[in-house]
């Protein structure tokens, strides 16, 4: 059993590693992780591509299973956001929401109003209708974003949501993503190569390293929100970080 549901505990992961393929042709894509994420804790996984995050992150996700190791959810329901917001692009941004709010149970007599809620917290009033190719790349992942919290999930998960996005965009959607956690009381676990974006967003960061990959470094964020990844101290911070990745040779393809 490596999925376990109890309500007292945090989100927890322990010695869990991920074996893809067999004899010599094994490749191990993450080896004895363990991560402990508090209710409420906003923890960035930052590292090079190949470093394991985005397979965690699906592991966690129950996505994909670990070869070994258990994860501990304590109960809490998971919503997964992707750097693709992948909508069905024929359907509205109001049928793309409907559609998670179906598959959560919700009654069709509430997808209404829980469209026009939602679209309201992610700040897209007008967009009920409107569908994928119409919409600005921003526009998309807060559709995302809202079709997310309309699974009810208390832990979101995301790998690498704002990467394809403008500098401008990107900082736009950090402020309305710390907004929507801080008053939805939500759990994040956010994916990211980009020093100064794990700096601004994270309450922790938890640097990875390839070849298997491992958590090698732990780094407490304890600077005053809201932030701006311009912030003298965010820039410090994030410093620090690709000081640390430097030191762990964790490759080319952290940016910041």
């Amino acid at each position: 059993m490596t999925l376990i549901t109890d309500v007292r505990t945090p989100v927890r992961i322990e010695a869990v590693s991920k074996v893809f393929g067999r004899g010599a042709d094994a490749t191990v894509a993450l080896d004895n992780v363990d991560l402990t994420v508090e209710e409420g804790e906003f923890v960035c996984l930052l590292g090079a591509s190949g470093c394991g995050k985005s397979t965690l992150l699906a592991m966690i996700a129950a996505l994909d299973e670990p070869t070994t190791g258990v994860i501990d959810l304590g109960g809490r329901r998971t919503a997964v956001m992707f750097q693709d917001a992948n909508l069905f692009p024929w359907l509205t941004v109001q049928g793309n929401i409907e559609l998670a709010l179906r598959f959560s149970g919700v009654p069709r007599s509430d997808w209404a109003a829980r469209v026009r809620e939602l679209l309201a917290v992610v700040r897209l009033p007008g967009a009920a209708r409107k569908r994928p190719h119409e919409l600005s790349g921003g526009m998309r992942q807060r559709v995302a974003l809202a079709r997310s919290l309309a699974q009810e999930a208390e832990v979101l998960l995301m790998d690498e949501p704002f990467a394809a996005l403008d500098a401008i965009t990107r900082d736009a959607l950090h402020a309305e993503l710390e907004r929507i956690v801080r008053e939805r009381g939500l759990t994040v676990i956010f994916v990211t190569h980009n020093v100064r974006e794990a700096a601004r967003l994270g309450d922790r960061v938890l640097v990875m390293k390839p070849s298997p990959g491992r958590i090698v470094h732990e780094e407490r964020i304890d600077l005053p929100r809201p932030r701006q990844m311009e912030d003298p101290a965010v820039a410090v911070r994030a410093g620090l970080l690709r000081d640390e990745l430097e030191t762990q040779d964790a490759g080319t393809e952290v940016q910041g």
